[in-house]
């Protein structure tokens, strides 16, 4: 049952997410690094960088996967955002929480996920850092923490761009007013 906390908390959430100015936004090369390294390190064939919005789930990066975003229902990462902890399903063939997941009991054949929150800074889960296999798999507390620390990563370049973004902005508006007092000068 969804109470009106939950509804404002995610249209909070969601607000968030809009002001980073990220989705559908091209590939980026240090994300992208990201997820192959993710990948190598924990041996996955699938590494994620997500993004939860209204009704779809959105990869900035993506190794191992084609898919540019699924919709958000079926999607574990929607599920994993609402935890500030690394979530985790080691055999999502046993785990009830995702049973009639179609990623699970589809011809994907997804078993094993591991989810690190996106935070920002003022506590919006906007997505996730996971990595998945189609294989019954487990993560030690230092593998965990690893997982922790690249979304955490992930997100301080989230957090970069965002203030290159806004800083930009101010530049442009002190310019344009300072050619506005020469213009008023010179008249």
């Amino acid at each position: 049952m969804t109470t009106e906390t939950d509804t404002t908390r995610e249209a909070a959430r969601l607000q968030a997410l809009k002001r980073y100015n990220i989705l559908d936004t091209p590939e980026d090369g240090s994300m992208n690094r990201l997820t192959g390294l993710a990948a190598k390190v924990f041996n996955m064939p699938i590494a994620l960088i997500s993004l939860v919005d209204e009704d779809r789930i959105w990869f900035k990066s993506r190794y191992g996967l084609d898919a540019e975003q699924i919709d958000r229902d079926p999607g574990l990462c929607a599920s994993a955002i609402l935890s500030d902890e690394v979530y985790i399903v080691e055999d999502a063939r046993q785990d009830p929480r995702t049973l009639a997941n179609p990623l699970v009991a589809g011809e994907f054949g997804l078993r094993f996920y591991a989810a690190a929150p996106l935070q920002t800074h003022d506590g919006h889960q906007l997505g996730t850092f996971c990595v998945i296999d189609q294989k019954q798999r487990y993560l030690n507390e230092a593998q965990k923490l690893i997982l922790q620390d690249m979304a955490a990563i992930a997100m301080d370049e989230i957090e970069l761009r965002l203030a290159a973004r806004l800083a930009a902005q101010e530049n442009a508006r002190q310019l344009d007013e300072l050619r506005q007092q020469l213009a008023d000068k010179a008249k």
